[in-house]
């Protein structure tokens, strides 16, 4: 999910030469109580945009996947889509886990994300994982949370990263309009530190397919093309 991983693979490149980039999104909830339930989902996207960076050099996206909830607070899943860091690599596939517990009006997120990547091109290795940490809660008819993701070792072999964020999303009355956004702020080994944010509305055709209309931007337009703002319409479609 990465093409924060374009300017990394190009810093990781020139270190390496000198000797030394949602699955972000949470799993919905089982339609019914059952040991464990599973969703597939499926769906594209004018770009993929991951932290406000394009992973597809800002070209579509076509992506899917499967979550399974496991015993209501639990979770595991795989994500797959395509990606161009202009170097070979051309899939991205996310496998992730983590259990959702509930504390008063407070739900934790406690996962695990490991993102891999195909034909990678030789030189510092792309795969990386991160943990994250995301609690949530609703105010009124909204949800607000906060997340925070780390890296041990990020994309590119960059070392120890760090994502904080602030989200939240608002159902427009009873109609199927919804609004959502977040602010975030990614941290890098290096001089690639920057902040994103997004605003969006979404529109549930039924149960199972939602459209997506999102201004994404960053404030660092001078990494390139791929860090500029942009305006990307997504579509999503589940089924069990």
């Amino acid at each position: 999910m990465k093409a924060l991983k374009l300017s990394l693979l190009a810093a990781a490149a020139t270190l390496s030469i000198a000797g030394v980039a949602r699955a972000d999104d949470a799993p919905p909830a089982p339609a019914e109580t059952k040991p464990i339930s599973v969703v597939f989902n499926v769906g594209a996207n004018t770009d993929y945009e991951f932290r406000g960076v394009s992973q597809t050099n800002n070209k579509a996206s076509i992506f899917g996947g499967a979550d399974a909830t496991i015993l209501t607070i639990g979770y595991a899943g795989i994500w797959l889509s395509n990606v161009d860091f202009l170097n070979g690599t051309r899939m991205e596939y996310d496998i992730y886990a983590g259990i959702k517990p509930v504390l008063g009006p407070v739900t934790v997120d406690l996962g695990v994300i490991r993102y891999g990547y195909t034909n990678q091109p030789s030189g510092p290795k792309e795969v990386y994982t991160e943990w994250k940490v995301a609690p949530s809660m609703a105010v009124g008819p909204a949800t607000v949370g906060v997340a925070y993701f780390y890296s041990d070792d990020f994309f590119g072999e960059t070392g120890k990263a760090t994502y904080y964020e602030i989200n939240g999303s608002l159902p427009i009355g009873k109609s199927p309009f919804s609004v959502s956004g977040a602010l975030g702020h990614q941290e890098v080994v290096g001089p690639l530190d920057y902040n994103t944010w997004n605003l969006g509305v979404g529109y549930a055709l039924n149960s199972h397919v939602g459209f997506d209309l999102r201004y994404w931007d960053t404030d660092e337009h001078s990494f390139g093309s791929i860090y500029k703002s942009k305006l990307v319409l997504g579509v999503k479609a589940t089924f069990p």
